[in-house]
């Protein structure tokens, strides 16, 4: 799919208050690790399961479903998915996931969107639903943590070829809102110093056509 924008964001859109508040409800809960798809048990890792989890990802992550933070995002949401000209058929928001990077810690080239739709046959609110939209939300000031930078990529990263890759400056200050296609294959570079607070919430809704 050819794109002529391939994020949109919002530098700073959202107050310290509002970050402040997601990150002490999400501490407030339990912290799990963070896990993909392919290692969907994350808790009592055998060894090797664990190693394999590293090779991509090494962060922790709280599940949040607050209605105010989702009522906060849906103006940024609906405006991006209109602005950058995608226009995708979005219906609703699976839960937000508070990702926390500390150092050494990172997640290494990897797309949201899966090839299948979800099989969820119990709960037809996501059955047969692809996921659509991502969005990252930057909840830490930028001087107290170093390295995790956002970066993207239009290619597989398994490609020979040379990739074309961005560095997403736009998500570092505090507040700041990225969203995109959920299909584009991105990372979050190790943490060298502090610790990295971010939100990442994707949005759903049946295939394209």
């Amino acid at each position: 799919m050819n794109l002529k924008y391939k994020y949109w964001y919002f530098t700073g859109a959202l107050s310290s208050k509002f970050c402040d508040d997601v990150i002490k409800l999400a501490l407030s809960k339990k912290i799990n690790r963070g896990g993909t798809r392919s290692i969907e048990k994350t808790s009592n890792l055998s060894r090797k399961k664990l190693k394999d989890l590293k090779k991509y990802r090494d962060s922790n992550v709280v599940w949040l479903d607050e209605r105010w933070i989702f009522e906060t995002l849906m103006p940024y949401i609906h405006a991006a998915n209109q602005n950058a000209g995608w226009n995708f058929e979005i219906d609703q928001a699976e839960k937000a996931q508070f990702t926390i990077y500390k150092k050494g810690q990172y997640y290494h080239w990897h797309a949201d969107a899966f090839v299948e739709p979800y099989n969820t046959p119990k709960d037809l609110k996501t059955h047969g639903k692809h996921r659509k939209l991502s969005v990252t939300i930057s909840l830490t000031d930028p001087k107290k943590y170093k390295g995790g930078e956002f970066m993207m990529r239009d290619d597989d990263p398994k490609n020979p070829l040379k990739p074309l890759q961005i560095m997403v400056k736009e998500v570092v200050p505090r507040g700041s809102i990225v969203v995109f296609p959920s299909f584009l294959y991105h990372q979050i570079k190790p943490i060298t110093k502090g610790t990295r607070y971010s939100l990442v919430v994707w949005f759903i809704g049946k295939p394209f056509k």
